[in-house]
């Protein structure tokens, strides 16, 4: 694999909200379909094998916004489960819990839908993913989510999944990965093409 290319999906209502979006299914915003089309130039010319895109259709939708029709679905590439909190806002969840940080407290479970994920659990999906793409001959990108491919940057660099909190990540960004002198490196972080 030559590089990596992160493609974060636009914005969904509860991204813009700050709600937390684990596994709950929302389409893109009018903005985040924006932000999807704007990825194109990025990726057109280009080459990518494979491809991989998270279930979630505000991540379909990225991918098929930006160019990049020819996918393969990998549910390693679903956001952080983030089970009795999905859909609250850290404000709402500091309320009851003062001070509660994701990456250092965690979820508590949810329902059967969100049982929730330790920032570990995230980081060994992560690393499958690494090791498909590191299997690849070329160029591969990534379309997903915020927290996941922040977990997924930090386990690049031979990092505890939890170091994923250094890399923020907003949506309709782009950011690569790639090597130098045979080392992970991060090539370009959370690049905006529409501000």
């Amino acid at each position: 694999m030559r590089e990596l290319l992160l493609l974060r999906h636009g914005e969904t209502e509860w991204s813009k909200n700050g709600r937390h979006t684990g596994r709950t299914d929302l389409p893109l915003t009018s903005y985040g379909e924006s932000q999807a089309a704007a990825l194109a130039p990025l990726v057109k010319g280009k080459t990518f094998d494979p491809v991989l895109v998270s279930p979630a259709q505000r991540a379909r939708r990225t991918a098929e916004l930006a160019g990049l029709t020819d996918y393969e679905v990998d549910p390693d590439l679903w956001e952080w489960d983030y089970g009795g909190y999905e859909g609250i806002t850290t404000a709402t969840i500091r309320e009851t819990r003062p001070g509660w940080y994701l990456w250092r407290d965690g979820v508590i479970p949810g329902d059967a839908a969100h049982p929730g994920e330790s920032a570990a659990e995230v980081g060994a999906r992560a690393d499958r993913v690494i090791a498909r793409a590191r299997a690849a001959q070329g160029e591969v990108a990534l379309v997903a989510h915020g927290h996941f491919l922040r977990v997924l940057t930090a386990r690049w660099l031979g990092l505890p999944p939890a170091d994923g909190r250094l890399f923020r990540l907003d949506t309709g960004t782009y950011s690569r990965l790639g090597f130098e002198h045979a080392e992970p490196v991060i090539l370009s972080w959370n690049a905006p093409v529409l501000s």
